[in-house]
């Protein structure tokens, strides 16, 4: 029922980091487009009706699109806790 799509993503996202060194900033946009849009497809379903091994590849595909999101979005500036106090100390001794 969802293997056409649970294998669209893991092929995709064989090796996500390679994948957005490749993209433009417009297929990026599309491609999170694509994962929201699957997101919210998979939210309105109605899982009580589906078997014990469509959901577990719902999961699947849930988790591989994470990785894809994360892959894709990547970009932001992450600071460790020395690396802030090291800032605020600096800023201490300027000011």
């Amino acid at each position: 029922m969802f293997s056409s799509s649970a294998n669209a993503a893991t092929e995709s996202s064989k090796n996500p980091a390679k994948m957005e060194n490749t993209m433009t900033a417009d297929q990026r946009d599309a491609k999170v487009k694509d994962i929201q849009r699957r997101v919210e497809e998979i939210k309105s379903m109605d899982k009580s009706k589906l078997t014990k091994q469509d959901r577990k590849e719902l999961k699947k595909e849930l988790k591989e699109m994470k990785k894809q999101a994360n892959a894709v979005g990547a970009g932001g500036v992450y600071l460790s806790v020395g690396a802030i106090i090291i800032i605020i100390l600096l800023l201490i001794l300027i000011l």
